[in-house]
């Protein structure tokens, strides 16, 4: 059933006011024996119809209620409770509907006709009955108008909320997505980059002993890259959900820089690991984002860089951990370095921790540094990625 509103409730609500005051006044007025005077009737009808444009022009409708209902009791001859119902109906709507100034001049007009008549015609008992109906009329127009007001700011609070979770949603599945691409970039990219030069090199090479160990260093590098993807689509599988297998690996940390340092040195690129400072438990956001970072840095130089060895160096401190990474490639002093997806996830990685990153080649020689430095101290994320 479809709902009135706007100016066909104002039409409906004035047709039925009328009819109801019409009816009362003329059985009111059977009852009393008292004439119904034309001029009351006039009133009633005009006051009804000022209902009809309450939501075109309120503070019309507010004047002519506030006027028709002292002249009703004034002109007519039947005092009877049809000479509110106008008034009432129509201040509480005002209110109601936010039109509060319309209601007060409603209020004020009718009460200003009232005091006039009271002037001429004093009666304390007409007096206190005509100011209590005023009063009770307006309390129930701002009661209303309160509630109506209550009800739409908590609606439209709901809709925020709503809004702002599917944001919220939507940031985190970004966020998400961005961390698990670049977790499988530095997964493949890493790995795959170390057989892909032991496998160049394994191709020009005579000696069949060196072959077989290329093979091995090549089968080595396989079977951890297929132990990190399995790791990862595990966990994009099963989640924290409690009904699957979670695969279970060693997580990546500083603690197994050795093991790395081991990987890039049997593709070709001698590393030598040195730690500064009394190595100290990280939180995991931090120490994985540093492994990541020397993994994609010596990558880079076992690429790109044409180098002959690499140092890393981490510096233990009470409220940061840094890693450097540096080769002795050909990378010019003072070259502009072109940022690819490497170096942009490098910094993704540092950002998420709440650290920074800087990239740069090492003048006055040739060569290159990354340098990340991670605050342990409550920096990004507390969970594990």
């Amino acid at each position: 059933m479809a709902r009135l509103s706007g100016t066909r409730l104002d039409v409906a609500l004035a047709a039925a006011v009328g009819v109801f005051t019409l009816l009362t006044e003329v059985l009111t007025a059977s009852i009393t024996a008292e004439p119904v005077r034309g001029a009351g009737l006039a009133m009633l009808l005009v006051a009804a119809a000022a209902l009809a444009v309450l939501s075109r022009w309120p503070l019309v409708t507010g004047v002519v209620v506030g006027v028709a209902t002292p002249l009703y009791f004034m002109l007519g001859s039947v005092d009877g409770v049809a000479g509110w119902a106008a008034f009432a109906v129509g201040v509480f709507r005002l209110a109601a509907e936010r039109h509060r100034s319309s209601a007060v001049a409603g209020v004020a007009v009718a009460l200003g006709f009232f005091l006039v008549g009271e002037v001429v015609r004093f009666e304390l008992g007409r007096s206190v009955m005509v100011l209590s109906w005023l009063v009770v009329v307006l309390a129930a127009g701002e009661i209303a108008r309160s509630r109506r007001a209550y009800l739409h700011e908590y609606e439209q609070r709901a809709v925020e909320a709503e809004r702002t979770r599917e944001e919220v949603a939507r940031r985190r599945a970004t966020e998400e997505r961005l961390r698990i691409a670049r977790e499988l970039h530095d997964v493949i990219a890493h790995n795959i980059s170390l057989i892909n030069v032991q496998a160049g090199a394994a191709a020009h090479r005579r000696d069949p002993e060196q072959s077989y160990e290329t093979l091995e260093s090549i089968k080595h590098a396989s079977k951890e890259t297929l132990r990190e993807l399995r790791s990862t689509l595990g966990v994009l599988r099963w989640g924290d959900a409690a009904d699957g297998p979670v695969p279970v690996a060693p997580v990546p940390s500083l603690e197994r820089l050795d093991e790395l340092a081991s990987q890039v040195t049997r593709s070709g690129l001698p590393v030598t690991v040195t730690v500064d400072g009394e190595p100290t438990r990280v939180p995991a956001p931090v120490d994985l984002a540093a492994y990541r970072i020397t993994q994609e840095a010596l990558t880079n130089a076992l690429r790109h860089s044409g180098a002959t060895s690499a140092t890393v160096r981490v510096r233990y401190a009470t409220d940061a951990v840094t890693v450097e990474v540096d080769d002795d490639g050909q990378n010019a002093a003072g070259a502009e370095v072109a940022e690819g997806a490497g170096l942009r996830g490098m910094r993704e990685r540092a950002a998420s921790v709440g650290g920074d990153i800087t990239a740069h080649p090492c003048p006055p020689e040739a060569g290159f540094r990354v340098r990340a430095r991670l605050p342990v101290g409550g920096g990004g994320s507390t969970t594990p990625e």
